[in-house]
């Protein structure tokens, strides 16, 4: 039994990437949603990118956590739109075996790194709001450095773990992956070997990532907000927890798209789809918008970019 399934699993050359039950003729609108929505990441995130690295005022571990927030949110959401627009076009919706695998590695690595960021951003605005006088001391940038390095390296070993666990199993039942990109739940369903293993490395993957970081957001946030709350005057207050909210808002639509995926029932594959979407695009396309509309300063960098190039242009057309 075991040699047939090795013989079933080196078989496997390729996938196929089913996506979303619908009528055909709706692949086109599912086109344009996914452009439209793919542009907007593509724009923001690099803008968010381009003004933090330009703006000197922006030389602050808050905007360097940020910036790398959107380093993150670009590149795995650049691993997901592109296969899927493709394949609402592509007849056989195929992905090759090694491009599955890849697929997966970059995802599971930037989706944690993410998860890792967040919880260092939460520090951040932790030691600016409880010690802001011992702020550019602890958080120096040998420290901020060292946490997004950590951010990267805790999603790679996590990524090889999880990646390594899932394509050494055997591929039996099928080649259709019932999802649009291959994620680890979906391709457990082709599977004819024993998940015992697989399911207690990824409890534990999951124990040590989204635990540890829930916890330090938690506890940052309460620190925070028991310090805030012994400020007396109103407007004070309402400083230190805009510095928060757009952070807050980021934490709670990821986590909240992550937890909510991976408690509902395999038997709703539509619905773990619709899920999946709020984590790969719309929280990638979500971040820049919420960090800029409501921060003062990326608004007036921003402003400031703005006014350059509209003079530059203006010079341009007096010139000619």
């Amino acid at each position: 039994m075991g040699d047939r399934g090795t013989d079933n699993h080196s078989e496997v050359t390729d996938f196929i990437l089913v996506g979303f039950r619908v009528r055909p003729e709706l692949h086109i609108l599912l086109f344009l949603i996914f452009l439209l929505v793919y542009a907007m990441i593509l724009l923001g995130n690099v803008g968010m990118m381009t003004i933090i690295m330009t703006d000197p005022r922006l030389n602050t571990p808050m905007y360097f956590f940020l910036g790398n927030l959107s380093f993150t949110d670009l590149f795995y959401s650049s691993v997901i739109a592109p296969k899927a627009m493709i394949n609402f076009w592509s007849e056989s919706k195929s992905i090759s075996f090694a491009g599955c695998v890849t697929q997966l590695f970059l995802f599971a690595l930037f989706i944690v790194a993410e998860g890792f960021l967040l919880a260092a951003m939460a520090y951040d605005r932790f030691v600016a709001i409880c010690n802001p006088l011992l702020y550019s001391v602890q958080m120096s940038a040998r420290l901020c450095i060292q946490l997004v390095a950590g951010s990267y390296l805790c999603g790679c070993i996590s990524s090889v773990l999880q990646t390594s666990i899932t394509f050494t199993l055997s591929f039996c039942a099928s080649r259709a992956i019932d999802h649009f990109y291959c994620d680890d739940r979906p391709l457990q369903r082709l599977s004819c070997s024993d998940l015992y293993f697989h399911n207690m490395v990824t409890f534990f993957l999951c124990s040590i990532i989204i635990l540890p970081t829930i916890i330090v957001i938690i506890v940052s946030y309460m620190y925070i907000v028991s310090t805030v709350l012994k400020i007396r005057s109103t407007e004070g207050r309402k400083k230190a927890f805009s510095t928060c909210s757009s952070h807050l808002g980021v934490v709670s639509v990821l986590y909240g798209a992550v937890i909510f995926m991976y408690f509902i029932p395999d038997r709703f594959p539509e619905l773990s789809k619709v899920a999946s979407l709020c984590y790969t695009l719309v929280t990638p396309m979500l971040n820049p918008l919420i960090y800029s509309l409501r921060n003062k300063d990326v608004k007036e960098a921003l402003r400031k970019i703005l006014g350059k190039k509209i003079l530059l242009f203006n010079s341009i057309l007096t010139v000619t």
